[in-house]
């Protein structure tokens, strides 16, 4: 079979070659597979137009080849600036689609104006029902994930919104209540973390130089500058976001509901005061969640910076040194990763049947360094007899195994450091004050003098670090408030369990279910400024020193009178003072109420009725234990119910290359940079507005440059938007390729320009019916397009309800491809030389399809939707000023017909194979076609097609259609349609016949092979038993259809051997 028999359809407007995004079985092709039959139609295509210019020059001889004169190239226009000159807020002044400046597609021009003028009209706000009730179509909401006021977004954050917005105007344009409710978290560590680091920069001063009241108001500053700019981007994203709703984690009402929430929590025991240990931040002066904690390994030695010393500090080194035992001349050898915590140890464990150390049971070692004797103490849990010496320090109040083995031996728990890092006065006078890593190089110096060390050896290892300041995490003892999660975490098991959440995909809710079956107690102090300072107060009682950690000497209250209430019914007859707790909490803590928070909890307000629960929540699976998780822990503690009925975790982006995105890489994709574009060069200088190290930046540069060798091109955010929804196929990531974004930007070019064509074809005077429906006038193109489009609607209606964003974006992609590929082009002839009644009917249906495909869409791509839908002459019964309240395509049974989509297939069909021949043997124009069938069906559709199928053959200008093969005209060639249809070309006079004939005699013995082994297999021992009914089936077609190609190619022999005659 020659490499031109199936020549790829490549778009007329654009010269893009079009690729099926579905295979034949109906399932998506990868990106991979589509790349790959990209580059292959590529050559296909190149080696056509090869053959093409050989044969031309062969026709015009060698003497024109002299007197041809080289034209030179006629420059492109510049296209004049696009001008938009809509007042903000009002609706879009479309200019004339003739105007020089939209004769191409740009996004930029595209996408202005829209937005503004969607919230100013209030299109986004839920509409209710008459009386004010929730509409009988249903409700749907959805809380957005309120992305750090101090960030800035990136491709996650497109892709949340891409898949979120799609889902609420999908919902919205299905006529449903809904609800998008936007936001923004105050981000406590982050936002003081950056907001001290710049008053040191320009004003080398540090918070507390400013005092709390003051720095606490330099945040909020901060905060205005940059809550306007990242609510700016996220408007460029699309999202139609209820904005009268917006709120913020730090707000009077979020405030309101924070304390309430306390409050309670506190007054019924979920929340006690422990000393426990926690990640501390010497750098930030707090303690951090598990999720501000990035784990670096090491394999060995490494020297890693760290903040506040001038030299780096080597890690992944295991140091060994011996304790004396007490009373003997005997050492107790054990090995440590960190030297400088052996001024906590209170133990050493051995296991209780180590053989070794049996006659040290019950002893103690001396501290070489201090007048203190500690314990060998037996321990199966601590301690492995096989690894190192069988021997563990244990030092409590620095290591969480150690916290364990220490409480279940009830040992001494000494805390050894300041909350700066420095050892403390339980160290002794000649070592108090010395920064931790420095102490750690002195402990080494010391035991060696001592006679007391041993070795060290590399050591592979994680280390816990700060994700905002680069810190080394030290675990710390510290008096904390605490939330119990043992009977919520049961609930919230229960929830799921019971269907109450459906937790999508599965690979989630089996993570949900691990996480919260071993979840520990939350720790919700953080030692900040920035944030909700704890609602609770220190009853501090005139002549008593009582210990600040014994919860006893605590109340909480909403505000202070509520306190002293307390405080007096605690403590009557005795005189106190309050002081409240100088921490504030967890941000999560916050953004754990945000479901109900936002609804006016904890009043009983209408938008807690109408909304709560919501439909679903959206978010990545990388947060579903640290945000998601807790939202239903508290949303069932506080309220009762499930805080939503559904969670959908997105994947992850990484880059082309599958690598997790980082500034440090110089893969970090920027939205708005994908919408706009940016040069290489201009990606570079972006880098040097972050915190990377100099020499971090010329790593990143070279990151941008292998990623990114020309920039990144404008694709503009319909483009975006609808990429990231085809990339979710549900799994755990995604590997983004912007080249993939583009291509979606040569699609949007394909929607405008053929919206723009189809626009001029109904004309300016065109005025479509009072309603949509079949008119009994439609010719079978119209009826095919017709049912693709109720087959489409169906699909995707199902799609975006199951959460199948892969299927939907294929089957619109597709459907676009169908209406500008095929009916525009088969209806040209309609519209331009039809009949009154065929004009009318070819311009209504077009209409539908116009009306309906920028509908079907929308979701997706708001922008260019509405852009060319406005542009659109209305029905006068639609209602919707805006594509955003239009009501979205279903499946109409009227257009439903089977009969006339299989007829015109065969006309598709039909039109495929007339294409690869006229392209095998470079015809390009006055081709001639023959259709040869005796079946009474086929031949009938085939005659009356016959405009058909000439409008979609560029090469030709007729096509007959006979019944014989007796009535093909000498000179032809021939491709089987099915076994009933052939289609005949006619090659005489354009061809060097000896040298087709041989290909096609080659072709003659590969499909001759193709057919004795199919024989071989349908005739072996067993086949019918064996192989199932629908492979016999598959294989008796597939016989048929070969029997007939062969067949075919020796009539074609035969007719190229008559034309050697």
């Amino acid at each position: 079979m020659s490499d031109l028999d199936n020549l790829p359809p490549v778009d007329p407007a654009t010269g893009e070659i079009i690729i099926n995004p579905l295979k034949e079985d109906g399932s998506a092709k990868t990106p991979k597979e589509i790349e790959k039959e990209r580059k292959k139609a590529e050559k296909l295509l190149k080696f056509a137009a090869k053959k093409a210019k050989q044969a031309q020059a062969k026709q015009a001889g060698a003497s024109n080849a002299s007197k041809k004169v080289k034209k030179p190239k006629k420059e492109a226009e510049p296209v004049p600036a696009f001008v938009d000159r809509t007042v903000p807020g009002e609706k879009k002044i479309l200019l004339s689609l003739d105007d020089p400046s939209l004769k191409a597609y740009n996004p930029a021009n595209v996408e202005s104006s829209w937005y503004d003028w969607w919230v100013k009209t209030g299109v986004f706000e839920p509409e209710f029902a008459p009386d004010g009730s929730v509409k009988p179509e249903g409700v749907f909401t959805i809380p957005a994930p309120p992305p750090n006021v101090t960030g800035a977004l990136h491709i996650g954050h497109a892709l949340t919104i891409a898949i979120q917005d799609s889902l609420i105007r999908y919902n919205r344009m299905k006529g449903k209540t809904v609800l998008f409710l936007p936001g923004f978290d105050h981000a406590g560590i982050a936002t003081q973390s950056v907001v001290e680091k710049q008053i040191w920069a320009k004003e080398h001063k540090t918070r507390h130089d400013y005092g709390r009241a003051a720095f606490v108001d330099k945040v909020w500053e901060w905060k205005e500058e940059y809550h306007a700019r990242i609510k700016n981007q996220i408007k460029k994203l699309g999202a139609s976001y209820d904005w009268t709703r917006e709120a913020f984690t730090l707000d009077p009402q979020r405030y309101e509901a924070v304390v309430d929430a306390f409050v309670r929590l506190h007054d019924d025991g979920t929340i006690y005061r422990s000393s426990r240990l926690v990640n501390w931040s010497v750098k930030l002066n707090t303690a951090i969640s598990n999720l501000e904690v990035e784990n670096k390994d090491v394999k060995g030695r490494t020297l890693l910076s760290v903040p506040n010393y001038d030299e780096k500090v080597e890690f992944g080194v295991l140091t060994s040194f011996a304790y004396p035992v007490v009373g003997s001349d005997e050492k107790l050898i054990i090995a440590t990763t960190r030297p400088e915590t052996l001024f906590g140890d209170t133990g050493v464990a051995v296991h209780p049947d180590d053989p070794r150390y049996t006659h040290l049971h019950g002893k103690f070692v001396q501290h070489p360094f201090l007048p203190r004797q500690i314990p060998i103490i037996l321990d199966k849990e601590a301690v492995d007899m096989e690894f190192g010496t069988g021997a563990v320090k244990i030092t409590p109040a620095h290591d969480q195994n150690d916290y364990n083995t220490g409480k279940r031996h009830n040992l001494e728990f000494i805390n050894i450091l300041t909350d700066d890092g420095l050892l403390n006065e339980n160290c002794g006078p000649e070592w108090e004050g010395m920064k931790r890593f420095d102490a750690r190089k002195k402990v080494i110096e010391e035991l060696k003098n001592k006679g007391l060390y041993i070795g060290q050896e590399d050591n592979e290892m994680t280390i816990p670090t700060c994700s905002r300041s680069g810190d080394i995490i030290e675990p710390l003892l510290k008096p904390q408030w605490w939330v119990a999660q043992g009977d919520m975490a049961k609930d919230a098991i229960k929830a799921v369990r019971d269907g109450q959440i459906v937790i999508n995909p599965k690979t989630s809710e089996n993570e949900y279910f691990r996480w919260l079956e071993n979840l520990q107690d939350w720790c919700i102090s953080r030692q900040l400024w920035w944030g909700h300072r704890c609602p609770v107060y220190f009853v501090k009682i005139e002549g008593q020193d009582n210990d600040r950690n014994d919860g006893a000497y605590w109340v909480a209250g909403r505000n202070i009178d509520e306190a002293l209430v307390k405080a007096e019914a605690k403590f009557p007859g005795v005189k106190y003072e309050l002081e409240q707790d100088e921490d504030v909490l967890d941000t999560w803590f916050s953004s754990g109420l945000w479901p109900f928070s936002t609804l006016g909890w904890p009043k009983e307000t209408k938008d807690l009725k109408d909304f709560y629960p919501f439909s679903m929540l959206e978010t990545g699976w990388d947060i579903l234990f640290f945000w998601v998780s807790r939202m239903i822990l508290l949303g069932l503690k506080l309220t009762g119910e499930v805080p939503f009925k559904e969670v959908f975790c997105h994947s992850l982006v990484r880059d082309a290359q599958g690598r997790k995105m980082s500034k440090s890489l110089g893969n970090v994709v920027d939205p708005l940079d994908v919408i706009s574009g940016i040069k290489l060069e201009d990606l570079h200088a972006k880098l040097l507005q972050g915190n990377l190290d100099p020499r971090e930046v010329e790593k990143a540069k070279l990151g941008q440059k292998e990623s990114y060798p020309n920039g990144i091109p404008q694709c503009g955010t319909d483009a975006m938007r609808f990429a990231l929804c085809a990339y979710t196929t549900g799994g755990r990531d995604i590997n983004l390729d912007i080249l993939r974004v583009e291509g979606y930007r040569k699609f949007c070019n394909k929607i405008y320009q053929a919206t723009k064509f189809a626009l001029m074809r109904l004309g300016d005077d065109y005025v479509p019916a009072a309603t949509e429906a079949l008119t009994g006038n439609e010719s079978l193109v119209e009826k095919w397009i017709l049912h693709k489009l109720s087959e489409t609607s169906k699909v995707v209606n199902e799609a975006l309800d199951s959460r199948d964003f892969l299927a939907s974006t294929s089957a619109i992609y597709e459907f676009w491809y169908q209406v500008c590929d095929v009916y525009i082009e088969n209806s040209k002839y309609l519209i331009q030389e039809g009949s009154a009644t065929e004009q009318k009917s070819a311009k209504d249906t077009l209409y539908i399809l116009l009306d309906n495909a920028l509908k079907l869409i929308h979701p997706f791509m708001p922008f260019i939707s509405e852009e060319m839908w406005q542009r659109l002459p209305k029905r006068a019964s639609e209602t919707a000023e805006t594509i955003v309240k239009a009501s979205y395509p279903v499946y109409t049974k009227e257009f439903d017909n089977a009969a006339a989509a299989e007829a015109y297939e065969l006309v598709l069909n039909i039109t495929k194979e007339a294409r690869s021949l006229l392209a095998e043997y470079n015809i390009l124009k006055n081709g001639k076609v023959i259709v040869e069938s005796n079946q009474e069906e086929s031949f009938a559709t085939a005659s009356s097609q016959k405009d058909s199928i000439v409008s979609l053959i560029k090469a030709i200008d007729e096509v007959s259609v006979v019944r014989n093969a007796s009535e093909i005209p000498e000179g032809c060639v021939l491709k089987a349609v099915n076994p009933e249809v052939n289609v005949h070309l006619l090659v005489k006079g354009h061809v060097d016949i000896d040298a087709e004939i041989t290909k096609v005699q080659k072709k003659l013995e590969k499909v001759s092979k193709s057919k004795t082994g199919l024989e071989k297999t349908m005739q072996s021992k067993d086949y019918e038993s064996k192989a199932t009914a629908e492979a016999q089936a598959a294989n008796k077609t597939k016989l048929e259809n070969t029997v007939a190609e062969i067949e075919g190619l020796e009539a074609t022999i035969k007719n190229l051997e008559r034309l050697k005659l």
